[in-house]
């Protein structure tokens, strides 16, 4: 096989889009979260992984996070990974990493990226159906579950567990 073959073999194959996000809460087990000002709902810090660039789902996550938030984060577990199906684009594989439990000065040091963000807040687990739409919600729900069970890492499609 040439390179020019092995190229156009590569450029022939399916696209899956890539975005990582870190779960980061506080004392009382609320979930930050940040509201885009590009769409509807809130967020996890996160973002696309910048894979092109040789970027891994881990690295995104820390590199979104400082980005959106100004915080550098030490990420731990791998919590959930979701593949979200979409229409006119490309699906895409979701990480979701244990970002931990943060202290009140780090929740003061947080300075938002006015680009992209309006706001954030801490959401108790409860009322996070309320800001997070559509998959995110349930994928979130996932993570906090894993994290709380000490399962491991979730596998998970448009947010929910696989059917076998």
């Amino acid at each position: 096989m040439t390179t020019s073959d092995y190229a156009a073999y590569i450029a022939s194959l399916p696209r899956v889009l890539a975005g990582a996000a870190a779960l980061l809460r506080d004392g009382e087990g609320r979930v930050l979260l940040v509201e885009p000002n590009y769409r509807k709902g809130w967020a996890l810090p996160g973002g696309t992984v910048e894979s092109d660039l040789g970027e891994t789902p881990r690295q995104a996550a820390r590199r979104e996070t400082l980005e959106e938030i100004g915080l550098e984060v030490e990420l731990g577990a791998l919590l959930a990974v979701d593949w979200v199906p979409g229409e006119g684009r490309p699906p895409i594989a979701a990480y979701v990493y244990d970002g931990g439990v943060l202290s009140g000065d780090r929740f003061e040091a947080i300075r938002l990226q006015v680009e992209e963000l309006v706001s954030w807040r801490l959401v108790a687990r409860e009322d996070l159906p309320e800001y997070l739409l559509g998959s995110l919600g349930d994928r979130v729900l996932a993570a906090l579950d894993a994290l709380a069970a000490g399962t491991g890492t979730v596998e998970l499609e448009n947010g929910l567990p696989p059917v076998a």
